[in-house]
């Protein structure tokens, strides 16, 4: 059968001397793999729709296994993405993320929308960094991890002081702490911006601006999830990770802290 799916390219790679196959994340049919026949020659008219972070619809003829992507019609190539690197490091381990989390053959709209509502916000220029801490936090369930973040993990207490607990999978309240002898302390904005990663979405959130060192201190948080809990490993990661130690990347790190005072 023939599908008109929306869609957002997530992953190519070569087939042959002029075929592509293409992984699109779809709101109609979840996670897709499709062959894009002749989409390396220049002239196909495939070659420009089957591009990474392209969002557009699809036509695709499917059945079971790999469908055959036969034409598609951008709705947004991601210009600005494509064009600058800090947003291209972080809108790639985005898609890396998303592609290996989410399994093929259901619908995951709210996937999708994490998704197209990261890369919309990066391309209009919101602050990759933050984007992709939502991204993270947002999509941790569909790797088996829930973190409890309402409350405390033990108690269920909802006030007080709180801490982040690896071991018990969430927060504690100050109440609790001798369950974990390795809690990390939180800060009252600390708090408050893990919780609005994971539940507020990203087109609700407005202009958001975070000092560096909060950043960071999220990012460790995150990132031991994901490693430590998971397992999963990302390759896009060490392309971050380098360009934070270049000089380009580290001039807009102080000149967005010199800018952004306070977190709020």
């Amino acid at each position: 059968m023939l599908y008109k799916w929306e869609g957002i390219v997530l992953k190519v790679r070569a087939y042959g001397e002029s075929n592509k196959i293409v992984t699109l994340l779809t709101r109609e049919a979840g996670k897709v793999a499709t062959m894009a026949r002749g989409a390396k020659k220049p002239s196909s008219r495939l070659a420009s729709v089957t591009q990474p972070f392209t969002y557009g619809m699809f036509m695709v003829q499917h059945h079971t296994g790999m469908g055959t992507l036969q034409q598609g019609e951008h709705l947004n190539s991601m210009r600005h993405i494509r064009e600058d690197i800090v947003a291209t490091a972080y809108a790639s381990y985005i898609m890396e993320l998303v592609e290996r989390v989410v399994e093929e053959g259901k619908p995951e709209p709210f996937a999708f929308d994490v998704l197209l509502q990261a890369l919309q916000a990066i391309e209009e220029g919101y602050d990759p960094e933050a984007i992709t801490l939502f991204v993270e936090w947002k999509m941790l369930p569909y790797t088996g991890v829930q973190p409890i973040l309402h409350a405390c993990a033990v108690c269920g207490a909802v006030d007080g002081e709180f801490a982040f607990s690896f071991a018990q999978g969430g927060f504690l309240c100050h109440r609790c702490y001798q369950y974990d002898p390795y809690i990390i302390r939180l800060t009252p904005t600390q708090l408050k911006l893990i919780r609005m990663f994971y539940t507020v979405p990203i087109d609700q959130i407005g202009k958001i601006e975070l000092k560096k060192e909060t950043k960071y201190f999220i990012k460790k948080i995150i990132t031991t999830i994901y490693e430590e809990q998971t397992g999963i490993r990302f390759k896009t990661r060490k392309f971050i990770d380098q360009l934070e130690r270049t000089p380009e990347l580290q001039i807009r790190s102080i000149t967005a802290k010199e800018e952004m005072p306070e977190d709020h």
